[in-house]
């Protein structure tokens, strides 16, 4: 077969993409259920911060952790995410400040980090439910068990975003109701003094800032939603560690690139503070990086080398027409918005 030239083709009995306009757009309590899912999804796992570090550092971890991370990153997708308003997200972010391929690394690796995340869920939800079912504690019920809540979730986001939206708020609900009755029946047996014990000694700081991460993590996977949002509307750990200083470059290189283009929300320290800001993130990224371990840091090293040839490889494959990649032509050219933002014609 002869090279592809750019032009475009298209199959024989192809469908046409679905028009943007015609999908529902997000209202805003499933928006914030959708947030507090994509963010943390409850006090589940929390346990483990416990464990590892006691409950004085895991009071304090979950009370300072906040402002250095979870506060900085709201803000960036805040302003980012009103800045690009479409579903690429991070990866629109990184593309317009650092080029495609870079744009391809960050959604490989945010990819990759999300299939192993939300693996986990089904395994802690059983894990919870095993202790009033006891069938569920393994064997061939917890494995269908667990085939059966990852098809149904699977169908559910392949249904749309509306659907999901409305389940986030009912599972929301269902979640955090179990932990508002047990708070409220341990109330009478609360010990103050139980808060104050640590050995640092014995601390655990891997799994401890991991679990940290985890349950705070992840505020700016609701870019990726931005398109779902009406116009008007204001409104695992080591791979995602390791691009999220390309995320935090790319937001402030774009920031410089174009300082003209309308940002309906913008980041209220200018570009030098919103660098300041993000000191004190990128510290924490290489401390737990230098914490994990050799296992997980060479499955990472390889989930990385795999992203970085797998572009020019699809490239490849393009060009030479063996594989056609869909392109929804409703999809704005985001360069030339943000020339017409600023540039008089």
């Amino acid at each position: 077969m002869g090279d592809y030239n750019g032009a475009n083709y298209v199959d024989i009995n192809e469908v046409p993409s679905p028009r943007l306009h015609d999908f529902k757009k997000v209202s805003v309590l499933p928006l914030v259920f959708l947030i507090f899912y994509e963010v943390s999804g409850g006090p589940f796992g929390v346990e483990d911060s416990v464990q590892a570090a006691g409950p004085l550092l895991a009071l304090l971890g979950f009370l300072v952790f906040p402002i250095i991370w979870s506060i900085p990153e709201a803000l960036i997708t805040a302003e980012m995410g009103t800045m690009f308003p479409e579903n690429g997200g991070y990866v629109v972010w990184v593309s317009s400040a650092l080029g495609p391929y870079w744009g391809f690394q960050q959604g490989w690796m945010k990819w990759l980090s999300g299939v192993i995340d939300n693996a986990l869920y089904p395994v802690l939800f059983l894990d919870y439910l095993k202790s009033g079912i006891p069938a569920l504690g393994g064997g061939i019920p917890r494995a269908a068990a667990a085939l059966v809540l990852t098809f149904v979730l699977t169908y559910m986001n392949y249904r749309g975003l509306t659907i999901v939206g409305w389940a986030a708020v009912l599972l929301g609900i269902f979640s955090i109701l179990p932990f508002v009755v047990m708070g409220l029946v341990a109330m009478p047996k609360l010990d103050p003094s139980r808060w104050f014990m640590v050995n640092l000694r014995d601390v655990d700081w891997n799994l401890y800032l991991n679990t940290l991460f985890w349950n705070l993590n992840y505020w700016d996977s609701i870019s990726t939603l931005a398109g779902e949002l009406p116009r008007d509307c204001s409104s695992r750990e080591f791979l995602v560690l390791f691009w999220n200083d390309i995320g935090v470059y790319s937001v402030c290189t774009a920031k410089d690139k174009y300082p003209d283009a309308p940002r309906p929300y913008k980041i209220p320290v200018g570009t030098i503070g919103a660098i300041l800001m993000c000191i004190p993130p990128t510290i924490l990224i290489f401390v737990v990086l230098a914490l994990s371990t050799f296992k997980v840091m060479v499955v990472s090293l390889i989930a990385v080398a795999i992203g970085l040839v797998l572009r020019p490889c699809l490239k490849f494959v393009e060009r030479k027409r063996w594989m056609k990649f869909s392109e929804s032509a409703d999809l704005p050219d985001l360069h030339m918005l943000i020339r017409r933002a600023f540039i008089p014609w």
